[in-house]
């Protein structure tokens, strides 16, 4: 019997959306995504979606375009009487800007999703958002992935004997301490002060160090900047080794040469956002089993605790 549900994805994400669609079980949808001459986007559908489950697959990383790719898909599957569209970003932009952290600023994270519900949106799956407040922005449902699931597997297979996890920030210490606690290891902190966006004015480790193998994890790494003086430090303070597991790899500026350039051992990434370039210190681990689950429970109306290491915790209790 033919599914329900439809997968289609816009430009920024279609070497994710095949594989997710591929795990799913249903082949990528058409969609016709063209650019006029003076920029503008225009969408159109190539396969009927009236009445069915549209799951539409775009991280909105930068250029401003792939949010505004996915805001005319979810308009022109509301239009073209879907049953229910479902917003798939693995990676969403503008996140950290999620509250007026000083005067006269915007709170971008708050206004994409104004628009994502304007635009039609039933729900949202997204994964790990740099505030997990986020998912109070918006008033339709909202599935927030862990990418816990894809990291502690990779974690487990280097048989680290002396784990410690650390937090890149006083934020992700939440993060950090259900992983170690997984692991029933234990934890540091690197307290950093930053002058402005992108610039760390001073850093501190806080916790034992010394001779042990440190696995930092964070949400986002942008410049790179955090986590090479984080490991840098750490070494400095007599650890053995030091990895960084980030699930978002934005990767901008000079981060290439900066993560090359560290005394990390190797930096893990999610899928999320597509590497500009390759790096013999950048592992990419595939978010798409992870995401295929989630949207065939979904779908089928099943329950998606299982996929979050937290009830994991609860049942080895």
């Amino acid at each position: 019997m033919e599914s329900n549900a439809k997968i289609f994805s816009g430009t920024g994400s279609q070497y994710l959306a095949e594989k997710i669609a591929r795990k799913f079980g249903e082949p990528l949808g058409r969609v016709n995504i063209q650019r006029f001459s003076d920029g503008e986007i225009g969408v159109e559908y190539l396969d009927s979606i009236r009445g069915r489950f549209v799951f539409l697959i775009q991280s909105t990383f930068a250029p401003a375009d792939n949010l505004m790719e996915l805001l005319l898909m979810i308009d022109a599957a509301k239009r073209a009487s879907a049953y229910k569209v479902i917003a798939v970003i693995p990676y969403y932009g503008f996140a950290r800007q999620d509250r007026k952290d000083k005067p006269r600023v915007a709170i971008g994270a708050k206004l994409v999703a104004n628009m994502i519900m304007a635009a039609g949106a039933d729900r949202v799956v997204t994964m790990d958002l740099h505030a997990a407040q986020i998912q109070g922005y918006f008033d339709i449902p909202v599935d927030h992935l862990e990418s816990s699931a894809i990291f502690i597997p990779y974690i487990e297979s280097l048989y680290l004997p002396n784990l410690t996890f650390a937090a890149p920030d006083v934020g992700s210490a939440n993060r950090i301490r259900e992983v170690a606690s997984f692991f029933e290891t234990d934890m540091v902190i690197c307290d950093k002060h930053r002058k402005r966006a992108n610039e760390i004015a001073s850093m501190v480790v806080i916790g034992d160090v010394s001779n042990r193998d440190i696995v930092l994890i964070d949400d986002i790494c942008d410049t790179g900047g955090t986590l090479a003086k984080s490991a840098l430090l750490m070494k400095e303070k007599g650890a053995r080794s030091v990895r960084a597991f980030c699930t978002h790899p934005v990767l901008s500026g000079k981060a290439y040469e900066t993560i090359s350039n560290s005394v990390l051992e190797e930096l893990v990434v999610c899928d999320t956002i597509p590497l500009k370039a390759q790096s013999d210190k950048i592992k990419v681990l595939s978010t798409d089993e992870l995401f295929a689950v989630a949207l065939r429970n979904a779908y089928e109306n099943k329950s998606i605790n299982s996929l979050f290491i937290r009830n994991r915790l609860k049942k080895s209790m």
